[in-house]
């Protein structure tokens, strides 16, 4: 495919995606019904549909509506590359601009200009401060490619030349002690011996610094109680040396954990209905995703107030159902991978609230510039 024939791709994309398609599945279908395209072409067209979607709002200002081919107009401009060289009409690239087209567009402002919705912008300030144009930029763009060095498996010279080897340049990176930030060679990480040998897996900083601040110790028992797809459970395994109860409100979601744990050497132990009394309990909570939207963009977009409100009610119920599981003087972590106060401190201070006894004994705002995604993470202890 040329770079026209690409940018006209992911303009068909964007609309399906604007129908009411999920990003994936509109990818997919397109995949599938494109069986010219390589994979290179595959990552390009991919590449620009999301990187439209995380300035969803500000393309559509740039390139005077908000058709998939107004939007990917908007990017070009904003990327200072001239349209008149991709919008040519020749073979498979979008046809020439015609003067409504020219004329149109205009300079995105205020939350526009920073790709959040109107609705979401003085909460967002409230939460956030100082830093919240900071951060909302920090999300129109690429999120880095991090890894989690598997201890059990590997050292970290062991990781990074295993790594090397197959071609991927790694740098550690600060947030945490197992973290390798991916700076060549990202693609092919999931095709990769050291991967699939699993001396790493793929984690962001922040959520491998999140598990980093728990207060983990050999011969706990500690449930992930929130598992997902198990990153985080894989990771407490990794820290403990020893076996981490996975469970989910949805098991299906946790339907490749055996296999990771496998490659992994970690002990999982899958548990539908948690019993007894845990020495830590982690609830990673379903959120908004606020901390990720560099890398899930669709959420930013598909989520509302009264969504929002929703969630927040989910995250106080799973405090409340957690809390009994909890052995005195054990450990309730509530993670999010937001940076709303609604979903953090606010969730926080009403448990304290309705829960005496209980105290908060460390929190955590990770924003993107501590250089992961955005997460939030409170350590509460229960009563003696």
């Amino acid at each position: 495919m040329t770079p026209a024939a690409r940018v006209q791709a992911a303009a068909e994309i964007l609309d399906r995606i604007a129908a009411g398609t999920p990003a994936e599945q509109a990818l997919l279908g397109w995949s599938r019904a494109s069986r010219f395209a390589g994979s290179k072409d595959r990552a390009a067209v991919r590449d620009h549909v999301f990187d439209v979607m995380r300035r969803w709002r500000s393309t559509a200002a740039s390139g005077g509506g908000e058709s998939g081919r107004a939007r990917m107009l908007g990017l070009l401009r904003q990327q200072n590359t001239d349209p008149d060289t991709l919008f040519t009409g020749q073979g498979h690239a979008p046809k020439p601009l015609g003067d409504a087209e020219r004329a149109a567009g205009r300079v995105p402002e205020g939350a526009e200009a920073l790709d959040l919705p109107d609705w979401l912008w003085s909460d967002w300030q409230a939460s956030l401060g100082a830093e919240a144009a900071p951060t909302a930029e920090q999300l129109r763009h690429r999120a880095p490619v991090f890894l989690r060095i598997n201890t059990l498996r590997a050292t970290p010279a062991a990781a990074i030349a295993a790594l090397s080897a197959d071609g991927i340049a790694t740098r550690p990176a600060p947030l945490a002690d197992t973290a390798l930030e991916v700076i060549e060679g990202a693609r092919k990480v999931a095709r990769s011996k050291a991967f699939t040998d699993g001396l790493v897996e793929l984690q962001d900083a922040a959520s491998q610094a999140v598990v980093a601040a728990l207060p983990l110790a050999p011969g706990q028992r500690v449930l992930d109680y929130c598992a997902g797809g198990g990153g985080k459970a894989l990771a407490m395994a990794s820290r403990l040396s020893g076996p981490v109860e996975a469970h989910d409100a949805n098991p299906a979601r946790m339907s490749d954990l055996p296999a990771r744990a496998t490659r992994a050497g970690a002990e999982i132990a899958i548990t539908p209905e948690p019993r007894g009394l845990y020495d830590l309990v982690l609830c990673d909570v379903p959120c908004s995703g606020s901390g990720s939207w560099r890398r899930a963009p669709e959420g930013k977009w598909r989520l509302t107030e009264d969504g929002l409100a929703d969630l927040t009610a989910i995250q106080g119920r799973i405090l409340d159902t957690v809390a009994p599981l909890v052995a005195r003087g054990g450990t309730l972590a509530y993670v999010t991978c937001s940076m709303l106060a609604t979903e953090n401190g606010a969730r926080v201070a009403a448990f304290l609230a309705g829960h005496p006894g209980w105290s908060l004994a460390r929190e955590r705002q990770f924003l993107p510039s501590d250089g992961g995604d955005g997460f939030y993470v409170a350590c509460l202890t229960a009563p003696d």
